[in-house]
């Protein structure tokens, strides 16, 4: 008995192994084709000089919402507007949008939270409505209140959609990292993103299950936006970036991903602590609130992440265990070419891993235990989140 447990482990490790190869292999082949927006192609004024409007929706903002507005209001693209949506602040934030307003930038305040409504996703629906019936811009911005903008990131952004006929843009934002546990967090958060959705098939209609959506830098036609029923059809989804991109892929819609280092800028979370924390109230909506997804995903860390470098001291798995490192050190080298971050963060894989996993089931056991998410003071129930989550891709 003790012979077959080894020699069966021993295939699902070389199994993991085969598996890894093929994903480095395709990341290998597949990431040079993302587009890169600091080419000089992208370095261009749009056909068209289409308008443009940034919504960016804040709640207790206030240490970041002016830097933010700022470099939005820096931006080198003429044709565009900026709603700053005060979503029931306690603290300064409205006030500092309101002294920052003027002819390229307005000011909504919300003051209270409709039924079965989330909080941001009701902000950016307001503001798309107003913008959409006063100005009628052909593109929409989705971002967040603590981002960062390069002065020419919407030109450039806007240019790429314009060239390549997207209806949807979404471009990964640069991490600002403070502190080596973040370094080690995100890190691993961009491999863990490797598998659950293919940049490179972003932009194939056929890949339906590779569906992008990152707050930061949400660009999307103000058509498509309302052929997939806007963020009303996404108002009690907590991922709702994520929710749009798979509802615009389902539809049918041009969906593109791109790179551009420096020209969206973030600092995600303070620590690994800070991580954590903000994963779980997201990671489980990711998912669509299914325990057994979750725990699958807790099993594939597992198996594929953190096995390997305990395993490769012990005989009959050094070769397969090693290979699997070696991915997973080549993935961190691929994908730091393009993030920035660091390669040799994947030193510290099986750390980032295994507190990944311990942030799935947080994120799961908490929801559970308080029967759904507490998010700005706010409490949502389990049921009515499930009942409204977007459907998960296939």
């Amino acid at each position: 008995m003790h012979w077959f447990a080894q020699n069966v482990s021993q295939c699902i490790a070389w199994l993991i192994a085969l598996v890894w190869i093929t994903r480095v292999v395709g990341a290998a082949r597949g990431l040079p084709t993302v587009p890169n927006l600091l080419l000089a192609e992208n370095d261009l004024v749009p056909d068209g000089f289409p308008w443009v409007t940034v919504i960016v929706p804040a709640r207790n903002e206030q240490g970041a919402v002016e830097a933010c507005l700022r470099s939005l209001l820096a931006q080198d693209y003429a044709h565009l507007t900026i709603i700053a949506v005060d979503d029931r602040s306690t603290d300064a934030t409205g006030s500092m949008m309101e002294a920052l307003a003027g002819e390229r930038l307005r000011v909504i305040h919300v003051a209270e939270l409709p039924e079965q409504w989330l909080g941001k996703t009701h902000a950016m629906a307001v503001a798309a409505e107003q913008t959409i019936e006063e100005d009628a811009p052909e593109f929409l911005l989705f971002t967040d209140a603590d981002i960062m903008f390069r002065a020419d990131a919407v030109r450039r952004g806007v240019a790429n959609a314009v060239a390549t006929g997207a209806d949807h843009l979404v471009v990964a934002p640069t991490t600002i990292i403070r502190r080596w546990d973040e370094a080690a967090m995100l890190s691993f958060f961009q491999i863990f993103g490797l598998w659950a959705a293919r940049p490179w098939k972003v932009a194939d209609s056929k890949a339906k299950r590779d569906a992008i959506g990152i707050g930061a830098f949400n660009l999307v036609r103000t058509s498509a936006y309302l052929k997939v029923g806007g963020f009303e059809a996404l108002r009690m989804e907590i991922v709702e970036d994520l929710g749009f991109a798979r509802r615009i892929k389902q539809a049918g819609l041009a969906q593109r991903f791109a790179f551009g280092l420096g020209l969206v800028n973030v600092h995600w979370a303070a620590g690994a602590g800070g991580i954590v924390k903000v994963m779980t109230k997201n990671i489980f909506a990711a998912v669509g609130f299914h325990v057994s997804i979750l725990l699958l995903g807790c099993l594939w860390l597992g198996a594929f992440c953190v096995a390997p470098f305990v395993l490769v001291w012990r005989t009959g798995f050094v070769v397969p265990s090693a290979i699997v490192i070696c991915a997973i050190f080549v993935s961190y080298w691929l994908l730091s070419r393009r993030s920035g971050l660091n390669a040799w963060n994947g030193l510290l894989a099986p750390f980032a891993a295994t507190l990944f996993t311990y942030a799935l089931l947080r994120s799961m056991v908490t929801t559970l235990w308080q029967g759904g998410v507490v998010w700005r003071g706010t409490f949502y129930p389990l049921a009515e989140l499930r009942k409204h989550a977007a459907p998960l891709m296939r």
